[in-house]
């Protein structure tokens, strides 16, 4: 079974949004981790960021890409 793809983010930032909205047009499935709802996850948001609290972070197949990129 494939891991599930997660994305990191918060409500202030624009990039979250973009990246949402990215994978949500292209039919992507993906757990939501709103850090401020769930803050107790920044911690484990560190751990893939090496220390940063920076959103968006996405993590698909345990491949972690911090920030936004673009997807097409």
């Amino acid at each position: 079974m494939a891991s599930p793809t997660v994305l990191y983010t918060r409500p202030d930032c624009s990039y979250s949004d973009a990246l949402k909205y990215d994978l949500e047009r292209d039919g992507v499935t993906f757990d939501e981790i709103d850090l401020s709802i769930y803050p107790e996850k920044i911690t484990e948001l560190e751990g893939l960021t090496g220390g940063e609290r920076i959103t968006p972070v996405l993590v698909v197949n345990g491949e972690v890409t911090v920030g936004y990129h673009g997807i097409g």
